[in-house]
């Protein structure tokens, strides 16, 4: 790929960067989550050099996974003023943002929709900054990232750039500069002040908190004990246990896992404070998790599994041991990854979350524009309809909205 462009109106220089051994932390975070210097957390884990950096060293990413690093940088006179977590993509795996259905129809149409680039978090459906630019430089960087993104892609004649889970604001921003705007939805947990379970099953309709607490009885009645792990507190018999239900996790949805088990490893030394991990042992055998990353405002749900099957342990442990965890730590929401409509009853709302895509075909990119315009319209009208069928009492959802 040609590495190098110059945005000279504004006198930054793009550079690609194929591994993040090339960008030392420090000056990645500055631009990545400058809110955590001084030790803060950050935002969310999922852009920084050390959940990033576990992604290419443990193989997750890289040669023959279809996301092959080419991390933007944006430089004034030198200084690393912005950086974008970029890949070359050989398939739409992982991504959480489907367009599968647009590679089929380019395909049959004659074209060429692989490869294509994508600036996101693989394998991780959470909305976060994507175009990571150091306080002061937002504006200027932000244009230059997304400017630089777009001619690399035309320069090197791939089909399309998408920008997948970005900020509503980093969305707007692109639109404006000329890429297509995608809204799709997530179920979210938001945390209206509750000091404790029992006042979150308060704001519920009579019915569902009904439903809610036989649920939680249910699984908690499993015939073992949940616990979570953080910090160091986890320790790597707890990945061993999780790796295996990882895999069959990962088997059953996506055929073989996105990560290997060398990111667990890694993760245990560099991003154990970041996460939260729930555990269910029953007869001194650990038989189901479900793992947490912690954000400086969010929990974010991302992989469960399990090597025994109970009534309502997913519910549980994915769930509402995840509402436990951000009330506990004054958290304002928990994000549950993709897709679910399930989550709607257990006190998750529709959500929007945003994209952004570019298209080089002429042609295509106006099918393209047609179809997402349709889709914003269908998605808010879904939006509204489901929000009316959650389990919170009139008042909670009026107040909530």
């Amino acid at each position: 790929m040609s590495e190098e462009t110059n945005m000279q109106e504004h006198e930054v220089e793009i550079r690609v960067v194929s591994s993040l051994r090339d960008i030392d932390a420090v000056s990645w975070d500055a631009c990545a989550c400058p809110e955590a210097t001084g030790g803060a957390r950050a935002n969310d884990p999922f852009t920084t050099h050390r959940f990033l950096s576990a992604l290419e060293k443990s193989g997750s990413v890289g040669t023959g996974t279809g996301w092959q690093p080419q991390y933007l940088t944006a430089r004034i006179g030198g200084d690393l003023i912005g950086v974008a977590p970029m890949y070359v993509k050989s398939h739409s795996q992982g991504e959480y943002i489907f367009d599968h259905n647009w590679a089929h129809a380019f395909e049959r149409a004659g074209g060429r929709y692989y490869p294509k680039l994508q600036i996101a978090v693989p394998h991780t459906p959470a909305t976060g900054r994507r175009f990571l630019v150091r306080p002061g430089f937002e504006e200027t960087g932000t244009a230059a990232l997304a400017q630089g993104a777009v001619q690399l892609a035309s320069n090197n004649r791939v089909s399309s750039l998408h920008v997948t889970f970005c900020t509503q604001e980093e969305a707007h921003c692109g639109e404006a500069l000329g890429l297509l705007l995608r809204k799709t939805q997530q179920f979210h947990w938001l945390n209206n002040g509750y000091e404790h379970f029992g006042d979150f099953l308060n704001s519920l309709s009579s019915r569902k908190r009904k439903n809610m607490r036989k649920e939680r009885a249910a699984a908690q009645g499993f015939g073992g004990t949940i616990q979570t792990f953080s910090g160091d507190a986890l320790q790597p018999e707890h990945w061993d246990a999780f790796w295996t239900f990882y895999q069959d996790t990962g088997a059953r949805k996506w055929g073989t896992p996105y990560l290997t088990r060398a990111f667990f490893d890694i993760a245990q030394d560099t991003l154990r404070e970041d996460m939260a991990l729930v555990l269910a042992e029953r007869e001194g055998r650990w038989v189901a998790g479900a793992l947490n990353f912690i954000g400086a405002e969010t929990l974010y749900g991302r992989y469960w599994g399990c090597s025994e099957h109970h009534p309502f342990l997913h519910f549980e442990l994915c769930y509402y041991q995840a509402i436990d965890i951000a009330i506990a730590r004054g958290l304002a929401r928990v994000e549950a990854g993709a897709q679910g409509e399930h989550k709607l009853a257990r006190g998750y709302l529709p959500t929007p979350t945003w994209s952004l895509h570019w298209i080089a075909d002429r042609g295509f990119r106006d099918a393209i524009a047609s179809y997402l315009r349709a889709e914003r319209e269908a998605v808010e009208e879904e939006i509204d309809v489901l929000t009316d069928y959650g389990p919170f009492r009139r008042v909670e959802v009026e107040e909530q909205q």
